[in-house]
């Protein structure tokens, strides 16, 4: 038997093994930059197996080096673990059991197909050449992220290339999904004050309305992407908070907007910025108002080196995955792009639909994946590993 189907044989095997901790992280989940309880079961799982782990970053985050102790190139794997400030609304036995906390996006799954993946790679690292490092990542969804600070803190020493894989709950299960070059947006998201002043709604004269300059800075927003941008240049704008609250009697003397942006270039990144803040001081010249402009440029394009994607998809199709298929560019951000950054990178997705074939969308209170897709993951990365270190 070659070593690609034993190892599938043991992920097979172990399946039940990634549902149990999938499902045991699915109700602790805790949000970006809190993962404590989390780190601390991920450290506990590779306690005693043949492998160097350590602490790495500024948050929460794990290095799993897997040293086959021959020469040979090294391979990162990445896998995030943080969940989201939402409250679940699935009736499910292992529903998160943390007020406000869910795991909304698949990172519980992440984690449980690596731990599991990992501890078969450690098993038959004799076997193998060169080396592979498993990159538990904390706070994937929360700017600054956590991937930043591991890479300053030598998570990509010596690595030459980086795999990461999403689940996917708009794919159907078994499906796996791609693309080259630049794949899912960079984005940025800024805070803006306007203070004016307040006042009794009986006498605006003497008030000067924060809420009336809110309202046409928001409406003003829509010009950026419509008349600044190059239409083939892809871009969005979106204020998601519109923070005004007060009485109906009383002119507000200020309100506080919160936005989001989001490109395919970085050129385009530039181009936003540089309109929002001519439209704010533009707001603050028109209305009298002072704008106190908080403004946060933080994740890349994320961007698949075409050359190491090429590899990575041709040994899946070698491996007669049925459904393999170019996926287009994806709207959402991810802070893999800063590992793309540095090394040739692939990030793919694989399909999580569930069974009733309805999309239970990422970020939402009813998020659910099929299960199905933590083996699929498990194995779709196995034999990436498995092919680059017996090349």
């Amino acid at each position: 038997m070659d070593l690609i189907n034993e190892l599938m044989q043991h992920l097979q095997k172990d399946e039940p093994e990634m549902i149990k901790i999938r499902r045991h992280l699915h109700e602790h989940p805790e949000v970006s930059f809190h993962e404590k309880e989390t780190s601390k079961y991920i450290k506990n799982y590779y306690q005693d197996m043949d492998c160097q782990v350590r602490d790495c970053g500024d948050g929460y985050g794990i290095l799993v080096d897997i040293d086959s102790g021959k020469p040979g190139p090294k391979l990162a794997l990445r896998a995030d673990f943080d969940a989201l400030a939402i409250q679940e609304d699935n009736d499910l036995p292992f529903k998160s059991q943390n007020p406000g906390v869910m795991h909304a996006c698949g990172h519980d799954g992440h984690t449980a197909y690596m731990m599991v993946l990992a501890k078969n790679l450690i098993n038959m690292k004799d076997q193998l050449k060169g080396s592979i490092r498993i990159i538990h990542q904390p706070a994937e969804e929360v700017s600054p992220g956590g991937a930043k600070s591991m890479i300053q803190d030598g998570a990509l020493d010596d690595v030459d290339n980086v795999v990461g894989i999403h689940v996917m709950s708009s794919m159907p299960t078994g499906a796996i999904g791609y693309h080259y070059g630049e794949s899912q947006t960079g984005r940025s998201d800024f805070t803006v004050k306007f203070t004016g002043k307040g006042g009794h709604a009986s006498m605006p004269h003497l008030s000067n309305d924060a809420i009336v300059a809110g309202s046409y800075f928001v409406t003003t927003l829509q010009t950026v992407v419509s008349r600044r941008l190059n239409p083939f240049d892809t871009g969005s704008v979106t204020i998601g908070s519109f923070d005004g609250a007060g009485s109906f009697n009383a002119i507000k003397e200020s309100v506080t907007l919160k936005g989001d942006v989001r490109v395919m270039k970085e050129s385009t990144r530039k181009k936003i910025r540089e309109q929002i803040e001519q439209i704010v001081h533009g707001i603050e010249v028109t209305f009298g108002v002072t704008a106190d402009l908080d403004y946060d440029d933080n994740y890349p394009v994320l961007y698949n080196d075409p050359s190491f994607s090429k590899q990575v998809i041709n040994t899946l199709k070698e491996a007669n995955i049925p459904e393999i298929t170019d996926f287009g560019a994806q709207d959402p951000s991810e802070d893999f792009a800063y590992f793309a950054q540095k090394k040739p990178s692939i990030f793919f997705y694989v399909g999580c639909m569930t069974a009733d074939g309805k999309n239970h969308p990422h970020h939402s209170p009813d998020f659910m994946m099929n299960e199905k897709c933590l083996l699929i993951a498990a194995k779709a990365a196995g034999t990436v590993t498995l092919k680059y270190l017996l090349k």
